[in-house]
């Protein structure tokens, strides 16, 4: 089997591992090199219920969930190189006494960096972002165990850089991505459909309706009522530039990404709720009842949809480079593409009302 080479950019919070990488991503489109992007806490919503001492419990084997992280991250690989990508980039946090276990990811061809900043520079990140949970102690305990753990391991400092300076010292820090060499591994065994049954509420609709914004809440109120339930969305785990001619919208890769979140997900006895733009039917998840749910509301400009940046209990999204134009313009495209849909299916209204369990 040939490993596909996979960039993971990893280190405390506020360092930039999501922008840097999504930059690193862009470049190499634009290169003409078929890339895929992921971030890797997209990989591990999953919780039990919450209890009267911890919000979001977490199984004591594997604290931070980094383990569960990696194995799926492993199964996305695979689809990604079956979808075309030469190699993926993968922003994210590490395991802080093991770092990244690599044996749990065997078909990529793994290179990590450690990207850091100086206290200074990552205090005046962290106060700009301005994230209501953030405890910047906590953060700068982190990455100070950071500096001691991995003092070795191949590492940027962000301190002072812009985006692309880093992206540059990153690509010469770690000779990445070697494409010219390609890396043998052992074949694993790839994981066969969960016959379990099991159920995902697949929220669609158009840009700016909401369809983030209702699946958070919806998995949040099914763990309040004693369900261990994960959340992915569909987007976050369908980047791959240049886009197939064979699946405008990446929609195969992501309904494929789905079922490898879904069988890691249902391990843990989860259901899986999904988020994502209206999908040409591209295969299924095995064992899975999905219930499927579009939202639309009718020429609401995009700044006044709920689900909007920023909004509280969002969950967590990189932040890309907009694909379109200002915010007018898409809410536009927007308007238009619900308009569109609309007539296809007759103007009928398929929601319904938080029946995905």
């Amino acid at each position: 089997m040939i490993a596909l080479p996979v960039l993971w950019l990893y280190g405390a919070s506020g360092v930039g591992k999501t922008t840097v990488t999504w930059e690193l991503f862009v470049q190499l489109a634009r290169e003409g090199v078929p890339t895929g992007y992921v971030d890797v806490d997209q990989l591990g919503m999953c919780y039990a219920p919450p209890t009267p001492r911890h919000w979001a419990p977490e199984p004591a084997a594997d604290p931070g969930r980094h383990r569960l992280k990696a194995r799926t991250l492993d199964a996305v690989v695979a689809n990604f190189r079956d979808a075309g990508a030469r190699c993926v980039v993968v922003p994210g946090v590490t395991d802080p006494v093991r770092g990244v276990e690599t044996h749990l990811v065997p078909h990529a061809a793994l290179t990590t960096c450690r990207l850091r900043a100086e206290p200074a520079d990552l205090g005046r990140r962290l106060a700009a972002r301005g994230h209501p949970t953030d405890d910047v102690a906590e953060e700068f305990a982190d990455a100070a165990a950071l500096d001691r753990a991995f003092a070795t391991d191949p590492c940027v400092d962000t301190t002072g850089l812009t985006v692309a300076e880093v992206v540059d010292r990153v690509r010469a820090r770690t000779g990445w991505p070697d494409l010219a060499a390609p890396v043998e591994q052992p074949s694993p065994t790839r994981q066969v459909p969960d016959p379990t049954p099991g159920q995902i509420l697949w929220l669609c609709g158009p840009a700016a309706v909401g369809k983030s914004t209702v699946g958070w809440q919806v998995y949040q109120q099914v763990r309040r009522a004693g369900v261990t339930a994960a959340f992915v969305d569909l987007d976050q785990i369908g980047f791959h530039r240049p886009v197939p001619a064979g699946d405008p919208g990446n929609h195969r890769l992501k309904a494929a990404n789905l079922a490898a979140v879904w069988r890691a997900f249902r391990t843990g006895g989860a259901g899986c709720l999904g988020r994502g733009r209206p999908a040409r039917p591209a295969g299924g998840c095995g064992g899975v009842h999905r219930r499927a749910a579009r939202r639309h509301d009718h020429a609401v400009p995009a700044a006044r949809q709920p689900g909007g940046p920023g909004r509280p209990g969002r969950a967590p999204r990189p932040r890309p480079h907009p694909d379109v134009g200002p915010g007018r313009r898409r809410a536009d495209r927007a308007t238009a593409g619900a308009a569109a849909r609309d007539r296809g299916s007759g103007g009928a209204d398929r929601r319904r009302p938080g029946r995905g369990r």
